[in-house]
């Protein structure tokens, strides 16, 4: 491990193309750097362009680099979609070690255990996530590493996807010039920056709201147990704004970013704004009450929308609440409406990283932090194969932690 090395997310949005660049050392992550780009190839959350697509990612590479003097080759990609599917798994294994201590490479072995299930020809292991490892039958233990066993269990999620959405999505970022070291699923990463350890043993609903798509996750006993996506987001609201004000799209965006709010009651009569109309050449006036008017029911309708998906999700209320994030939460009103559809307490949650403290960020945020996690969990094991550096940059470093990461994936992709 050299001083500095550089671990690097992509987020591919239906509003954004993301980079987050976080710098690794002495085992903490400092985001240092972030690319963004507008995302013309998606569509809720769905690659519908390639060439688009890959001039975004290349738009939103060309910035991060520009940021921070770094060479980009190699970067670790958030999904998520409808076509995921959660799966149990079980694994396990003798312990290897003579004095019978597990060991790091205990650990890998029996997760690769639990990996062995029959998929259809159509599906691809993503990830592994454990949820508990027993030790000669003593059970609810979250890190056997130093105990003392003979033989060792886990039980785990086994997150696949399709390998049709898979394969385009690995396309595009390698038409972009880079290389994929693994895969992330979006509601794992977003956890490690939007939920604390107690709200996601007790039960929380994670809600990532954003421009063309819904993804809502259910965590309870310490893991992820369900996830489902709605096809609907900020861009309802959105198209909305332009009908009911006869504009163009790109100016409801506009108006709904710098004088939208979600409650007609907390609106201003007095903060007004002009609208240039399509088929006219006047711009009408309006105020802010008569934008919160049309944002309203749209954002109304949106949280009754997610509060059935909830309700067919889970069979009890989450002790822990709702958690919202996406970039569309950051719209003023949207927590005390999601709160009054929802009927239960709800947080917007945030990353705390400098200039990053943006609802929008939490999912780039997060996978630097899961990956720094693995990391840390496979800098005991050995290292197979080589693979290029994610990053270099001018006479700093050798290697990055990539080749880590990357081999820890590369059993799962």
């Amino acid at each position: 491990m050299s001083n500095l090395d550089y671990l690097i997310a992509l987020d591919i949005g239906t509003s954004k193309v993301r980079i987050i660049i976080g710098e690794y050392h002495s085992n903490t992550v400092q985001v240092i750097g972030v690319g963004s780009a507008p995302s013309l190839g998606i569509k809720k959350g769905a690659i519908v362009d390639i060439d688009l697509t890959v001039e975004s990612i290349k738009q939103a590479v060309a910035q991060a680099e520009q940021m921070v003097d770094l060479r980009i080759h190699e970067v670790v990609v958030g999904i998520s979609g409808n076509h995921i599917e959660l799966l149990p798994g079980h694994g396990v294994v003798a312990v290897s070690n003579e004095d019978r201590e597990i060991t790091d490479m205990d650990m890998e072995r029996v997760l690769q255990a639990s990996r062995v299930i029959a998929l259809p020809p159509d599906r691809e292991v993503i990830d592994i996530v454990p949820r508990e490892f027993i030790v000669d039958g003593l059970r609810g233990i979250r890190d056997p590493r130093g105990m003392i066993g003979v033989r060792l269990e886990v039980e785990t999620t086994i997150i696949t996807g399709s390998k049709t959405w898979l394969h385009n999505l690995h396309r595009c970022i390698e038409r972009a010039g880079l290389h994929i070291a693994g895969y992330v699923l979006m509601p794992l990463a977003a956890a490690e920056v939007a939920l604390s350890a107690d709200e996601k043993k007790l039960g929380v609903v994670l809600i990532d709201l954003g421009a063309g798509s819904t993804d809502i996750a259910l965590f309870e006993n310490g893991t992820l147990s369900k996830t489902t996506v709605l096809p609907i987001g900020g861009d309802y609201i959105t198209n909305d704004i332009a009908i009911g004000l006869r504009t163009q799209t790109d100016v409801a965006e506009r108006l709904k970013l710098t004088h939208g709010h979600a409650l007609i009651a907390a609106a201003s009569e007095e903060e007004t704004f002009q609208v240039p109309r399509i088929g006219s050449q006047n711009e009408a006036v309006y105020n802010q009450v008569d934008l919160a008017e049309i944002i309203e029911p749209r954002v109304e309708e949106i949280f009754y929308l997610i509060r059935q998906e909830v309700e067919q999700l889970i069979d009890k209320e989450p002790a822990g609440g709702y958690v919202l994030i996406g970039g569309a939460v950051s719209l003023p009103g949207m927590r005390e409406m999601a709160e009054a559809v929802l009927g239960h307490p709800v947080r917007i949650a945030q990353p705390e990283f400098v200039g990053l403290r943006d609802p929008a960020y939490v999912n780039g945020a997060g996978m630097i932090l899961y990956m720094a996690k693995r990391l840390t969990r496979t800098t005991a094991m050995p290292s197979e194969g080589k693979s290029k550096p994610a990053g270099k940059k001018k006479n700093v470093r050798k290697a990055s932690p990539f080749e880590k990461v990357k081999n820890w994936f590369s059993e799962f992709i």
